[in-house]
Order: C-alpha cells, then sequence, then structure tokens
C-alpha cells in the first residue's frame, strides 16, 4: 500500500520550469509519486533566466513593463501546472494543487496582499490552484480574507511555533467564514534550521540534523489541535545540501499522517530510488518540548533564530523577485 492510501502522506514537487512540466513532471504524476507542486520568486528566477523554454514568451512580452512579463511567463506555467495536476484534484481535493506566491515586497502589506491574490487568482482561473502568502502579521490578515472569499492558500515561510499557530488561526477562521470546501496548507520550514545551527549545537555536545525535525514536529501538532480537516501541514525547505545526509532525509523523517512534503527535483528522485519508507514515528509533544528545554539549557536562543530566519526567508525571496524583475527588462 502507498504512503498516499496508508497515512494521507502526500509528495509535492517544490520546482516548476516549463520544460519540465512537458516532461518529467507529467511522468511522476502518471507513477503517481506526486500529488502536486509549489513555486516561489527564487524559483521562477532560475527557471526564467536559464531556460531555453520562455525566450519566445519573452519577445513577445517585451514591451511591457517587468512585472507584467513575470507574470505573463508565471501564470502561463502555473496554469499549465494545474491543467496536469487537474485529475489528481478531481479524485481527492486535498491533492492536486500548484502554488503560486504574491509579490514579496508585499510581505507587510494586508491590504496589498489580498488585493494581488485576489488578482492571481482571477487571472489563473483555476480550482487547484493555491495563492502563497507569507506568514507576517499582515500575512495572516491577507489569509483570512482571501480564504473567506473561497481562495486557497499556501501560507509559507513559518519557522516559528508562534507563526505555525497564527497562521492556522487565520486559515481556521476564513474557511469556516467561507462555509465553502477551501484548503490550505501551512509550509514549515525544516532545513534552514539545521544549517543555521548545526555547528553550535555540536560544539554544545548535541545531535546535528535534528533540530528542523523536531521544530517542524511541534509545528505539526500545534495546527492538527484545530481539527480542521481542510488545513494540513506542508514540510517545505527539505533539500540537502553537501553529502553528510541522504538527499531525501528530510522527506524520510517526516512521513506523517495528513502532511505533505515539497522537495526538490533531485530530493524526490534520490527519495524514488530509495524505495518505499516506513511511516516515521513522530516524536510527541513532551518529547519536543524536552527538546527545547535541552536547547535553552546550552543557550541556543530559539527567539532569535526564529526572527533570523525569517527576516532572511522574506529578504532572500525578495531579492529572488527583484533580480528576476531586473533581468527581464534588459
Amino acid at each position: 500500500m502507498s504512503l498516499k492510501e496508508d497515512i494521507n502522506f502526500s509528495l509535492w514537487c517544490d520546482f516548476i520550469e516549463r520544460e519540465f512540466l512537458e516532461n518529467r513532471f507529467q511522468e511522476l504524476i502518471e507513477e503517481k509519486i506526486i500529488h502536486g507542486a509549489t513555486s516561489n520568486p527564487a524559483i521562477f528566477e532560475s527557471s526564467i533566466t536559464s531556460s531555453l523554454a520562455y525566450r519566445q514568451q519573452l519577445d513577445m512580452l517585451k514591451a511591457n513593463n517587468s512585472k507584467t512579463i513575470y507574470e505573463e511567463l508565471a501564470i502561463r506555467d502555473i496554469k499549465r501546472a494545474a491543467e496536469l495536476l487537474k485529475p489528481l484534484y478531481e479524485n481527492d481535493r486535498n491533492d492536486g494543487f500548484v502554488s503560486l506566491e504574491v509579490d514579496p515586497t508585499l510581505c507587510d502589506d494586508a491590504k496589498g496582499t489580498i488585493e494581488e491574490g485576489i488578482r492571481l487568482n482571477s487571472m489563473i482561473n483555476c480550482d487547484n490552484v493555491m495563492i502563497k502568502v507569507p506568514a507576517t502579521q499582515a500575512g495572516y490578515l491577507a489569509m483570512k480574507e482571501l480564504t473567506s472569499q473561497g481562495i486557497n492558500v499556501n501560507a509559507t515561510l513559518i519557522f516559528s511555533v508562534e507563526q505555525a499557530i497564527n497562521c492556522a488561526k487565520a486559515l481556521d477562521a476564513g474557511i469556516k467564514e467561507s462555509n465553502t470546501d477551501t484548503k490550505a496548507v501551512i509550509s514549515v520550514f525544516v532545513s534552514r534550521f539545521d544549517r543555521l545551527c548545526d555547528d553550535e549545537l555540536v560544539a554544545k555536545g548535541l545531535k546535528k540534523s535534528t533540530l528542523g525535525i523536531m521544530n517542524a514536529t511541534k509545528c505539526y501538532h500545534e495546527i492538527n489541535k484545530f481539527e480542521n480537516e481542510n488545513i494540513r501541514t506542508l514540510f517545505a525547505s527539505t533539500g540537502v545540501k553537501g553529502d553528510e545526509l541522504t538527499a531525501s532525509y528530510y522527506v524520510d523523517k517526516l512521513l506523517y499522517p495528513n502532511s505533505i512534503n515539497t522537495a526538490p527535483l533531485a530530493t524526490i528522485e534520490d527519495w524514488v530510488i530509495d524505495g518505499f519508507k516506513e511511516p516515521s514515528k513522530i516524536p510527541s509533544e513532551d518529547e519536543c518540548d524536552e527538546y527545547f528545554k535541552e536547547l535553552s539549557k546550552v543557550g541556543i536562543n530559539m527567539s532569535e533564530v526564529y526572527e533570523k530566519l525569517l527576516t532572511d526567508g522574506l529578504e532572500a525571496f525578495k531579492v529572488s523577485f527583484s533580480d528576476l524583475l531586473n533581468k527581464l527588462t534588459k
């Protein structure tokens, strides 16, 4: 039995590129390996600027401003991905989604995020699309408003447990207000914790490559307390840097019921090669709490870690978006 059927675990592909959509993406869907897709400004910056598949449309759009060009390119890809994923969505309304993020410079502008989310959702006009909104104070307001209008939302850049709870509150309220089958995911980032903190943890005698998993698990427990079947935890930032860990480490360790893992293509390919995985043993809430008490004892300030990761994450997406817009008009 597959993990999808057994525990309702879904693997989504964290990559969008035009030529890929017409080839390996379709194979991964047909082979029942992936059940959805995600994108972000960094992914589109890389795809659009490095792939020849966009050249013809770029030439046709060159008279427009850079943001219009970007949206036309990205929306075409998102629509195509949504079309390819639609059979999965029609079979199971919890899957078959593809996400498009709002302009990252709007992360502190609730009104602007809401307006852009509505506009992008209308332009794409596909039931199986999620509008991606960063988990900031403005983002929580936007998540609630968008879901209340029946727009599916992917809450992104979640690092802290507090962020996860705030997202769940906003999405739960919005979905209930909409009185529709609106869906949402809460994207908890994982590997960035370990890349930031592993050296310090090892120096203090603690195990490496563990913080991201334990933090994500704590968020998962908190999200599940809302008991809203239309909200699922999505584990993101699950690629591995370097050779110390297996490429699918952050997928294998987070095979949790009713969850999603969105992973880079290389991670997915490695995961497939390794074959069937048994569901992960989920650390209890008490185990998570004990772990964080231990971190505190050795002087790890998680508030500072959360703040740095969120600040860096927001800035990285803004830089990728800005770089892409600058290249589109050259």
